[in-house]
């Protein structure tokens, strides 16, 4: 094992490589029972952060940059709660791909591991959002959060497929660059700091995350179901306008998770190495 640089305890980049492969490896050959429990609870853990979100988001006396990075700053929690307690989120294990492409998994574990993950995710994120509904949360700040739950979940819903697609495909870079760089962290401080920064640039920036779509759709549904709000676009949350936006994002977030960056580090760390 390399030794790390002087003042430094982090894993070296080829170690990285090597540690998110043999999790993988773990991760597609997990049971399905514990499977699924961790996928709903890394859908939870999305939603909460998304739930963070929009309280920052709603506060009108907030400019737009300090709105984006303060909002993606505590969106941030999700995904700390996924790496420092535990849990299966899809859109961190399209990195399984490093596995995959070692011929250590086979093609089969890894869609199987998607596909129930990704499942787990939404009905984890789902709940946790018919729980935020009940809970009277929505009429925070004076109905100023519901307002922009349903707003936030218009926008989404009206986004060409294109568009979605791609920023779909940007924001799983910067995420699945954040769990990459936690696997190079031996503390949980390290690993808040490591995950703070890119996710908090993705929701910056507005790309599209899958899973926190799966708590914003519902969310809003449930608020239009029961209080509509007569707001640009609202008209567009409906079932076709969601599955079409969850489609094209979910496969920007593959890409750009399992292509542009387990993919890539492959080569770079893993076959590389062996030329």
């Amino acid at each position: 094992m390399a030794t790390p640089p002087p003042g430094s305890d982090a894993y070296s980049s080829s170690e990285i490589a090597a540690r998110v492969e043999s999790a993988g490896v773990s991760k597609a050959r997990m049971g399905l029972v514990p499977m699924i429990m961790l996928g709903i609870v890394a859908g939870g853990f999305i939603g909460l952060g998304a739930m963070y979100y929009v309280v920052v988001a709603s506060d009108a006396s907030l400019g737009f940059a300090a709105s984006r990075v303060l909002g993606g700053l505590v969106f941030s929690l999700g995904l700390i709660l996924v790496v420092v307690a535990g849990a299966e989120l899809f859109t961190g294990n399209n990195l399984l791909v490093m596995a995959w492409a070692e011929n250590k998994l086979t093609t089969g574990e890894v869609l199987k591991n998607w596909v129930i993950v990704c499942l787990a995710n939404c009905v984890g994120a789902a709940g946790l959002a018919l729980l935020v509904y009940l809970s009277g949360h929505l009429g925070m700040n004076g109905g100023a959060v519901a307002q922009q739950a349903v707003k936030i979940a218009a926008i989404k819903a009206g986004l060409p497929a294109m568009q979605a697609f791609f920023s779909g495909m940007l924001c799983n870079i910067l995420v699945c660059m954040a769990v990459w760089m936690s696997f190079a962290c031996r503390s949980v401080v390290d690993k808040m700091v490591a995950v703070i920064f890119p996710v908090s640039a993705f929701v910056a920036a507005g790309f599209e995350h899958s899973i926190a779509n799966m708590y914003f759709f519902p969310l809003a549904m449930l608020q239009q179901a029961h209080a509509p709000l007569a707001l640009p676009g609202a008209a567009l949350i409906d079932l076709p306008h969601v599955l079409a936006n969850l489609g094209a994002v979910i496969a920007g977030n593959i890409v750009g998770g399992s292509v542009v960056v387990a993919l890539v580090y492959h080569v770079i760390y893993r076959r590389g190495a062996k030329t």
